[in-house]
């Protein structure tokens, strides 16, 4: 399987290195181990290898290397100003791919050793959009819903090995990527935070509501879930509240990465999925076109919410509701779309037999509509 970002880094390479980002296990290596057959010479360099790791500080890779793919090289000293030394004394027709996830995201944003000499790409689960392979949009979703969108669970399209997968998967997270942003005494807590994550999904955050139930202080759950969000394990959506007249709710709602981590509920899972899917397509379009495109929700404090709404250039463009099974039209949905006109209301729904359209607002089924997204 070839994923969708396998063209727009052979494209980006051209001109710039590459930083390829995202959650562990994304398949940022394998889809790597796919570009270095473009070339005639590439170099795979990982720096967790004894023997890479001395051809990385040696730079004594052979000189007709014409792609260099470092992994795991934010584990080195001083990493950027090694890229940017290997980057700006290349010879023109040798490119530089950089893979890694969590750690290389935050230690890139820092500082500018190199600014201009990059584009960078974030790999996300597998969508609706990027598995039509696979079957119909309705099987998809029920497959991502069931599985997770992580390649090696999705694709082994069995129960049995995706718990497998997503036990290690999660002891690796515990033991490895949270042990390295936080301390020994806090995985406990973090581990307990999760779990009651898991069944808040699509749920506004209540750092209070948390704190109360860990027994810690609000300013440390906000930390840990800093933390989480820079493992790529849950990411958050804001609240939209420009041009709204009545006060909002200012908590961000919070979702999985892996739809499989979120408890036994089907109609979160089936948010989670939408979520996932959504914002896959908005970091494309940021990644990708260049857009100003933000994924964000409505909800104001008498309790009325539109799930998403796509912003772009700071004005709502997509106002989206998705429902499990329930194909009466929503309401609040018709409130708001009256509010803001300029927004196209949508309602997406699981289990629909009818497309149709009721008082302006398209009730569609949701897997076909999230295969026409752009990710």
């Amino acid at each position: 399987m070839k994923r969708y970002l396998y063209p727009q880094i052979l494209k980006d390479l051209k001109k710039k290195a590459v930083f390829v980002t995202g959650p562990r296990q994304i398949g940022k290596t394998f889809l790597a181990k796919q570009i270095l057959q473009e070339y005639q010479h590439p170099q795979y360099l990982n720096y967790d290898a004894i023997d890479d790791r001395r051809i990385i500080r040696d730079q004594s890779w052979p000189l007709k290397t014409d792609l260099l793919v470092f992994d795991e090289i934010h584990k080195m000293k001083n990493w950027k100003n090694y890229i940017k030394g290997v980057y700006d004394t290349k010879s023109e027709n040798q490119h530089v791919l950089i893979t890694g996830s969590a750690r290389l995201d935050t230690y890139r944003q820092t500082g500018e050793s190199l600014a201009g000499r990059y584009y960078h790409l974030r790999l996300m689960p597998v969508s609706v959009k990027e598995a039509a392979q696979f079957g119909h949009p309705y099987d998809i979703i029920e497959r991502i819903n069931r599985l997770g969108g992580f390649p090696e669970p999705f694709l082994s399209d069995a129960e049995e090995e995706t718990a497998r997968w997503r036990n290690q998967y999660y002891t690796d997270l515990i033991r490895e990527d949270i042990l390295e942003f936080s301390r020994i005494h806090e995985i406990n807590e973090m581990k307990t935070l999760l779990e009651l994550l898991r069944y808040r999904t699509g749920s506004p955050v209540s750092y209070r509501s948390l704190a109360e139930d860990l027994h810690i202080a609000p300013n440390t759950v906000k930390k840990y879930i800093r933390i989480l969000e820079s493992l790529y394990i849950i990411f958050l959506i804001s609240p939209y509240h420009r041009n709204i007249a009545r006060s909002i709710q200012k908590e961000a709602k919070l979702y999985f990465f892996d739809t499989g981590l979120v408890q036994e509920d089907e109609d979160q899972r089936f948010e989670n999925t939408c979520a996932v899917c959504l914002l896959k397509h908005t970091f494309y379009l940021q990644d990708v076109k260049g857009r100003d495109v933000q994924l964000q929700y409505i909800r104001i404090k008498e309790g009325k919410e539109i799930d998403f709404v796509l912003i772009e250039n700071q004005t709502p463009a997509q106002l989206i509701e998705v429902k499990l099974s329930d194909n009466r039209v929503s309401k609040t949905l018709i409130g708001f779309s009256k509010k803001l006109p300029q927004a196209q209301p949508v309602q997406l729904v699981h289990n629909l037999r009818k497309e149709e359209n009721i008082q302006g607002i398209d009730i569609l089924k949701a897997g076909e509509w999230l295969a026409g997204l752009k990710a």
